[in-house]
């Protein structure tokens, strides 16, 4: 009786629910009397269940809890990316960015943590500082782009083109950087630490005050890295 009474007593975490809609998570977040985070998460004191799925029925929304699977939103075009930073707008949370072609942009302190970016072309783009958290950019074309400063924590980079990239104090750590292309890339002061470098191109690659503390790497790859 007393440990049931304990954990009613306890206050209860709010709840992180994520939609497949910008638009549904604001109006469901209202009508929850919740907080719209300002992406396609709502977050209410508590959930229940059946209002929240007859609202996003109302919404033709289909959602999930934060943690227990991603919501993917809408394909998000490169035109509208632009048109939305240009006004001031850097948050893009889990957006859906496939095969996008963002050739020498300038999107320095954006937020595209969880974004989908495989396949997507963003050579000579302009990312410093970006959040890049735990975004999928396998395969992704970043050569001579500037990540200097980026958050790429738990990022998927894996065979990806890095190329003369910068990526000077960059935090990588725990990053996916398996049969990544880092030929005449700089990493100088970048935070490396757990991240897997199995079968990644080093060559000339700067690594110079570089932290690589439990990375996953093969030696003989080092070797013509400068450090």
């Amino acid at each position: 009786m007393s440990i049931v009474l304990n954990n009613w007593l306890k206050p209860q975490k709010d709840s992180v629910l994520l939609f497949d809609s910008i638009a549904a998570a604001s109006e469901i977040a209202l009508m929850l009397n919740g907080q719209w985070d300002g992406c396609n998460g709502a977050i209410v004191p508590k959930c229940d269940e059946v209002a929240v799925n007859t609202v996003a029925k109302l919404h033709s929304a289909t959602w999930c809890y934060q943690g227990a699977s991603k919501a993917i939103l809408h394909r998000v075009t490169t035109d509208e990316i632009l048109r939305r930073y240009a006004i001031g707008e850097k948050y893009f949370v889990n957006a859906n960015l496939r095969c996008a072609v963002l050739t020498s942009v300038k999107l320095s302190e954006i937020n595209l943590s969880y974004a989908k970016l495989s396949w997507a072309d963003l050579s000579q783009a302009n990312l410093s500082k970006a959040d890049l958290t735990a975004a999928d950019l396998s395969q992704a074309n970043l050569s001579g782009t500037d990540l200097n400063k980026a958050y790429l924590m738990r990022a998927n980079l894996s065979g990806a083109d890095l190329q003369q990239a910068s990526l000077r104090g960059a935090n990588l750590s725990s990053a996916n950087l398996t049969e990544v292309n880092l030929t005449g890339a700089d990493l100088t002061g970048a935070n490396l630490a757990l991240s897997d470098l199995r079968g990644a191109n080093f060559h000339l690659c700067n690594l110079s005050g570089a932290n690589l503390t439990g990375a996953k790497l093969i030696e003989s790859d080092l070797a013509f890295a400068r450090q």
